[in-house]
C-alpha cells in the first residue's frame, strides 16, 4: 500500500484559499488514483476531487467546482488540492486517498488513506 500524509491545512477566512499537499511514500505514487475527501463534524466522508494516474484527468464535486484545483507531480511523489474562494461549509477535514482505478469519485475504491488535515474557514 502507499502510504499518504497531508499538510496545509489550517484557518483562512471566507474568500481566502489554501494549499493542501498529499506527500507519498511506500508504493510507487503512479501506480494510483489520487483522490481528495473531506468530512466535517457530524456528516459523512464526501468526495471532493480526483486527479488521473497520469494527472490529465480531474473530477470535481459540483460543489467546489470553479474554485478548487486538483494536480499531482509524480516525480515529487505529491499531490496537491488548491483551494480558492474558500466559503465557511468547506470546513472539514480533509484528506487523500489512493486508489488502484486510473480515476475514481467513490469512496469504495479507495485503499489507502492519509490521517487528513483540518481546513476551517471563519465568515
Amino acid at each position: 500500500q502507499v502510504r499518504l500524509v497531508e499538510s496545509g491545512g489550517g484557518l483562512a477566512q471566507a474568500g481566502g484559499s489554501l494549499r493542501l499537499f498529499c506527500a507519498a511514500s511506500g508504493r510507487t505514487f503512479g501506480n494510483y488514483g489520487i483522490g481528495w475527501f473531506r468530512q466535517a463534524p457530524g456528516k459523512e466522508r464526501e468526495w471532493v476531487a480526483s486527479v488521473s494516474i497520469d494527472g490529465r484527468r480531474t473530477a470535481y464535486a459540483d460543489s467546489v467546482k470553479g474554485r478548487f484545483t486538483v494536480a499531482r507531480d509524480n516525480s515529487k511523489n505529491w499531490g496537491y488540492l488548491q483551494m480558492y474562494s474558500l466559503k465557511p461549509e468547506d470546513t472539514a477535514v480533509y484528506f487523500c486517498a489512493a486508489t488502484r482505478r486510473t480515476i475514481s469519485d467513490d469512496v469504495g475504491d479507495f485503499g489507502s488513506w492519509g490521517p487528513g488535515t483540518q481546513v476551517t474557514v471563519s465568515a
